[in-house]
Formats: C-alpha cells, structure tokens, sequence
C-alpha cells in the first residue's frame, strides 16, 4: 500500500515541515501606532490568533475569495486522504480541514496556483486517456493505480514527472496542513509547554559538594517521594 506512510512523514514533519508555507517574514515597514489593539482573527482554516486590524481585513479579503472549482476541490479532498488517510489514531486529511487549507494557502502564495491547477488538469487528462473518466470519477482502485504512478520519484517514469512534481507539492502542502492542525498536533503527541515539578537538587550531587537543604526549605519545596 502506497500510504502506509502517516509514520514517516510524522517524522519528517516533527523536524522539519515547511513553515516556509505558513509563516511570511514580518514586515516592518509602515507599523501602526502600538496603541492599536490587535483583532482576534483566523490564520487560514484551522488556527487562531491575535492580529492587527489590517492583517484581519486582509483575511477577510482572501477567504472571501475563491480560487479551485468543486471539482478541483473534490479531486484536491480525494488525494488528500489518500496521503494521509483516517485511521486508528486519528481523522483523515479531510477531517483536519486540509482542503480549505490549500485552498488558503494558494491564495496568500499565488505561485503555487499554476503548478496545483496544471497538475490537477495533468491528472484528469491521464485518467481520462487511462479510463475515461475524470480522477475524482474513477474507482479507488483506478486512483491508486494512478497515484502510485506519480508517488514515488525515482521509481515513476520520465513522462510522468509533471505528475510527480505535483503530487510532491500537493503531498508537502498536505502534510503541512494536517500537522498544523488540531488532529495532526494530538496526532505527533505533541503538548505544548507544560509545567512539571522540580524536587531539586539531588542527594548525592550535594553531598558531593558539601551541601544540603535546610529543614525549613525541605517541608516548603521537597517532596521526597518523587525525587
């Protein structure tokens, strides 16, 4: 099976997933006067976070537009899921929201606009030739055939490599948007910063320096059943 792969990419996304496709450098020109509150307003589909009045009306702007048709949209949910699908520790691509990410994420970074709907048209037109039907319109089984044709670079033939540059974007932009969501946070087990309890220094350490704690420090701060 191709995507057995929710392992490998949790491991390549833990260390190094592509902030670069979330986060812009700030920009400091033309800062606003500090009196001016942030608006609390959504980052994209899934997070959010304090931000200023313009940056809010600009997200505004960008959700309001709409970039890929339903059917774009239909064969960007289907890839999505087979990327990373549901299974027994959490929800799919879809169910974390990672369609309307993309969505998003093509209007803040038009750059990626041609290469997603090319391969989109890439891919229908494959099928098509392949099946007679458009992507999102073919068994699951005629899918993953043709995934599998594209999901692997070195292993996919030399008239597939527009299909293989697009299905490694559409694989680092699904992969970006579900492990920034909240199901692919609880999916790596990550807990954010959380308080623990120092029982100080240890026993040996200070005796090795000549050192203890004193009788009122240990009823305050020590509880020596967890040292």
């Amino acid at each position: 099976m191709i995507m057995d792969r929710r392992k490998s990419i949790k491991a390549i996304i833990v260390g190094t997933v592509s902030t670069g496709v979330l986060v812009e450098a700030c920009n400091t020109e033309d800062k606003k006067a500090p009196e001016q509150a942030p608006v609390a307003e959504k980052a994209g589909p899934a997070s959010t976070i304090n931000r200023m009045k313009e940056e809010a009306e600009h997200e505004k702007e960008v959700i309001a537009k709409t970039f890929f048709t339903p059917d774009e949209m239909a064969t960007i949910t289907i890839l999505g899921d087979i990327i990373i699908p549901k299974d027994e520790v959490s929800g799919s691509a879809s169910d974390a929201g990672v369609p309307a990410f993309i969505e998003y994420i093509v209007k803040e970074k038009p750059e990626h606009q041609t290469p997603l709907r090319g391969g989109l048209r890439w891919l229908d037109l494959q099928c098509l030739n392949r099946y007679g039907k458009a992507f999102k319109d073919c068994s699951h089984p005629q899918q993953m055939e043709m995934v599998d044709a594209i999901a692997f670079p070195k292993k996919a033939k030399p008239e597939m490599a527009q299909g293989v540059a697009f299905f490694s974007l559409m694989r680092n932009l699904t992969a970006t948007g579900f492990y920034t969501s909240e199901i692919g946070v609880k999916d790596v087990g990550y807990m954010g910063n959380v308080p623990n309890q120092w029982n100080g220094v240890p026993e040996d350490v200070l005796k090795q320096h000549g050192m203890a704690y004193t009788e009122k420090e240990l009823r305050e701060c020590y509880d020596p059943t967890k040292a």
